[in-house]
């Protein structure tokens, strides 16, 4: 612990010294069990359900088979947590820690990041761990049964926030609160700027507004707030959920560009950090290669692109090419949508052998495409609204039935109508009313689910 102590403090002194930027970082050393606990929860402490459970099997497994390993859980806030396995390596941890700076300042920076530190503060293994004992506390007032029907439905629908809107919203007409901070990221003042760009109409007060006004996606607010019989504990708990999906987001959708700028960043810091002894560098770099590795396992074809690899080729393409301060600003403005659509070109897409691929029903798979836009959007497909299908409340009925529609076209995808039916049994639970979701089947083939109150 002394020597790793040592080390940290040499790494974050270079960090500074290279101009990364953040707000401190604790680190602490836990065991294998606690990472991996962490990890499939999301969090240290978080509300208790089984479907957690499900997902720790499933990461335990992968590890077994050697597929998985986790080096380092970090929470970006102010200040940023970080936790590295007592395990692990001198060497491997050392890689760690100039890996969490990396992901530190990249949080410092990013626009994406940025707002939703302005919207739920930097606290987040507080405030989890503060929701987590009102559930425990419902559990005991309510029953295990009442508030584990209210969690299935919460959690089978945290994908489905707005991220264009703000975390605190106001009713359906009323006014925003002047005391919740603006929002004002930067992607969204880019947007305003765009030539054409116009202030929206004002709206007819005296006309009656339907409800929802306007197709609404933020499945989870809209629940809590006009839910005909919700209790307060019950829209406690989908309030919860929905400010948790609102934390992780710039986590998802800055995946590739996170990861990739934090393995840039710990490669370079561990290379000027002229470490002592030899063999400490030595292993260290092997275990870089380990996370930036592009194949499965082996010379095996990996099916999967991993971030780690991609994003890091990635950055040292930008920062040869614009320089460190170039990247900078890259790394303020984009997401990983804009950061692939932009920034992977055809020559590193075939330096790194990317392809699309299609998989036959008996097995065998075949090359589909090469031509880089095809590329850019496979991986971005399973990025966009969380890699959940796109569905929206368009109609709430006087007698409080709800319609939802899914916007097929805009996320590509039909649904899997076995696993609908189930979500909208757990929606149909907590809102007490007849609910109806219009889709396309896997084929494109119109259809209706209808789902009603027991």
């Amino acid at each position: 612990m002394t020597e790793l102590a040592d080390y940290a403090a040499r790494i974050e002194e270079l960090a500074r010294e290279q101009g990364l930027k953040y707000h401190g970082v604790d680190f602490e050393l836990v065991p294998d069990r606690f990472m991996m606990e962490t990890a499939v929860y999301g969090l240290p402490v978080r509300m208790p359900h089984w479907s957690f459970g499900v997902r720790y099997i499933r990461q335990l497994v992968q590890r077994n088979m050697g597929l998985s390993r986790i080096f380092e859980v970090m929470f970006p806030g102010d200040p940023c947590k970080a936790y590295l396995v007592d395990a692990n390596s001198l060497a491997e941890n050392v890689l760690v820690v100039a890996h969490v700076l990396g992901h530190a300042d990249f949080a410092w920076r990013n626009g994406l990041f940025q707002r939703s530190m302005a919207m739920a503060g930097g606290r987040i293994l507080e405030q989890a761990a503060a929701r987590a004992h009102r559930i425990e506390r419902a559990f005991i007032e309510h029953g295990h049964e009442r508030v584990e029907a209210v969690l299935d439905a919460a959690l089978a629908l945290e994908s489905h926030i707005d991220v264009n809107r703000p975390l605190y919203r106001t009713l359906y007409g009323d006014k925003p609160d002047a005391s919740l901070p603006a929002d004002e990221d930067p992607f969204r003042q880019r947007w305003r700027s765009l030539p054409g760009e116009e202030a929206p109409a004002a709206d007819d007060e005296a006309r009656p507004r339907a409800v929802p006004p306007h197709p609404e996606y933020d499945l989870l607010w809209f629940i809590a707030q006009y839910g005909p019989e919700l209790e307060g504990w019950e829209r406690d708990i989908f309030l919860a959920v929905r400010e948790e999906s609102f934390y992780f987001y710039p986590v998802f959708a800055c995946q590739i560009m996170n990861e990739g700028w934090a393995s840039y960043w710990h490669a370079r810091l561990l290379r000027e950090a002229d470490l002592e002894p030899p063999d400490l560098y030595v292993d260290a770099i092997k275990a870089h290669s380990d996370v930036v590795r592009p194949h499965a396992s082996g010379k095996a074809v990996a099916l999967v692109v991993n971030p780690y690899h991609l994003g890091f080729s990635m950055w040292e393409k930008i920062v040869e090419a614009r320089g460190v301060e170039g990247a900078r600003k890259i790394c303020a403005e984009e997401d990983d949508f804009g950061f692939v659509r932009n920034y992977l070109d055809n020559a590193l897409a075939e330096e790194l052998e990317l392809f699309v691929y299609e998989a036959s029903s008996d097995g065998s798979l075949k090359i589909a495409s090469r031509d880089i836009n095809a590329v850019r959007e496979a991986i971005l497909a399973p990025r966009f609204n969380f890699g959940s299908p796109r569905v929206a409340v368009t109609k709430m009925d006087v007698d409080g039935s709800l319609t939802l529609n899914h916007d097929h076209q805009s996320d590509g995808r039909g649904l899997d109508l076995k696993r609908a039916r189930r979500v909208l049994d757990y929606v149909v639970r907590v809102w007490r009313r007849p609910v109806t979701l219009n889709t396309v089947d896997d084929h494109g083939a119109n259809e209706v689910l209808s789902a009603r109150p027991h």
